[in-house]
């Protein structure tokens, strides 16, 4: 009788499997937010202007967001254990290397560096889970734990930032990273076993420069419309290249032998659903990390640690939420009832936010929208990350996983430059009319938190109708099982 322990050698050791992706998971999720912290430090150590500072962002966001496709392709052609084990090793050199930094130069090229190979190493811990994972109620709870660790990793990453920066020096917010990986990969060296594809088709190599570069124009043209303005003419110019790049590239996935992101992996409507709901989820958490950060610290005078222990109910949150719903109520309803309700929890405590004053206070204007986006995340991320691989052939699970990335990061990115517009010309347009002063400023900041959080409670809105429509009714489609499934 063949059974999951004859047919995959992960089995016995799972849930320690388990345990190594998510520290890896949660490594690739905190850095987004821990070099946030530590930038002023940085910058007056290094000396670089307030121009440049936006680089040690983007130069990570970059070849993270265009590199994820191919990453989780490689992964699925070369094997999941050396994606992930390289990807582990590389984020790590890459770290020490920013770490050590003495210019501005080589802290940009180490946050380039760990794009490149945190694109490598998500998907491939994300298609490990999906395809060591077949039993639906393991299955539930290991997703549950996975989908609560990406939504609370920012977080963790604020408060985690304060404390180094504070306690000890901002390269350490780099040289924590080794504490993640090293051993992480150790442990995946000794417990992940290498299984060769059976078949190994040629690299999509028009796929890969088509969706490399257009990935890459897009991410880039919305960093470069947060600081010189949508109409600009390069902001423009990225725009056109990405729509003709990715237009060029879906056209030839659909015609190629081996394409990088077969068509079918996209079109079932459960994973199209779960792909826009974190795309959204993308774009609106960026107003809740970002704006109620600056909130927080120049408004109610929060340290970085204070700030970081602030965002902690909603971490628990997200948590038990998550867990909740992919062992209790995910294999009932499936994910159509769920994502939607969560986008509109998400949406309420985002409105919420918009009552925040120059003298309110944390319990009172903070507190309950926390709980309230905690409890939307963990309905969204948790059957979102298991919607976005349920029925994926094993052969196509990298992809499918470094599609969920890849939604994140474009989210992300649109985000960062929609939301800082607003928030730029809110603000500039409050004290226009009014005489400057503290007072004004205090209040000119506030009014612009307030406009993005409005658009972001806007934007779950529309995303909780989107996935309503696109989603099916019903519980979600087995996980397909393979002898080498796992590699």
């Amino acid at each position: 009788m063949v059974t999951a322990q004859t047919q995959d050698p992960h089995f016995e050791r799972r849930w320690l499997i388990l345990g190594v992706i998510g520290i890896a998971q949660l490594m690739v999720v905190l850095d987004a937010t821990i070099v946030n912290i530590a930038l002023p430090s940085a910058q007056a150590d290094l000396g670089f202007s307030d121009a440049n500072r936006q680089w040690i962002i983007t130069a990570y966001a970059l070849p993270f967001g265009s590199l994820l496709l191919l990453g989780g392709r490689i992964s699925d052609l070369f094997g999941r254990k050396r994606a992930f084990i390289t990807g582990l090793l590389g984020f790590a050199a890459a770290s020490a290397l920013g770490g050590l930094a003495q210019s501005f130069g080589v802290l940009v090229t180490a946050r380039a560096l760990q794009g490149a190979f945190g694109a490598l190493l998500a998907p491939a811990a994300l298609s490990l889970l999906a395809v060591t994972f077949t039993d639906p109620a393991e299955r539930g709870k290991a997703f549950g734990i996975y989908g609560a660790i990406a939504g609370v990793g920012g977080a963790v990453g604020l408060l985690l930032g304060g404390v180094l920066t504070e306690v000890l020096d901002w390269r350490w917010c780099l040289f924590v990273t080794l504490v993640f990986a090293l051993p992480a990969a150790a442990a995946g060296s000794r417990l992940l076993h290498h299984l060769p594809s059976p078949m190994r088709p040629p690299l999509d190599l028009p796929g890969t420069v088509t969706a490399t570069t257009g990935l890459l124009a897009l991410v880039y043209g919305f960093s470069h419309a947060e600081s010189d303005g949508w109409t600009d003419a390069l902001t423009l110019g990225l725009f056109v290249v990405a729509v003709v790049l990715l237009t060029v590239f879906v056209q030839l996935q659909r015609r190629a032998e081996h394409p990088l992101l077969p068509m079918r992996v996209v079109v079932d409507r459960n994973r199209g659903g779960a792909y826009f709901a974190m795309m959204s989820a993308g774009v609106g958490i960026f107003g809740v990390f970002i704006f109620l950060t600056f909130y927080l610290q120049q408004t109610l005078d929060f340290s970085p640690i204070e700030t970081g222990v602030a965002f902690m109910p909603m971490n628990l949150s997200i948590v038990s939420t998550s867990i909740l719903v992919n062992t209790r109520i995910l294999a009932r309803t499936g994910p159509r009832p769920l994502i939607p309700t969560g986008m509109g929890l998400a949406a309420v405590g985002l409105a919420l936010l918009t009552r925040i004053e120059v003298d309110g206070g944390y319990a009172t204007h903070v507190l309950p929208s926390l709980i309230l986006v905690g409890i939307g995340f963990g309905l969204v991320f948790a059957p979102a990350f298991q919607g976005a691989t349920a029925g994926v052939a094993p052969q196509d699970s990298g992809v499918a996983s470094a599609m969920v990335n890849t939604s994140q990061q474009v989210g992300g990115a649109i985000g960062t430059a929609l939301l800082t517009t607003l928030v730029v010309s809110a603000t500039s347009g409050y004290v226009e009319d009014r005489v400057p002063g503290p007072a004004v400023a205090a209040e000119a900041a506030v009014h612009g938190y307030t406009v993005a959080f409005w658009v972001g409670a806007g934007i779950f809105v529309v995303g909780a109708i989107i996935t309503r429509l696109l989603l099916r009714p019903g519980v979600l489609a087995s996980p397909h099982a393979a002898p080498a499934a796992a590699h």
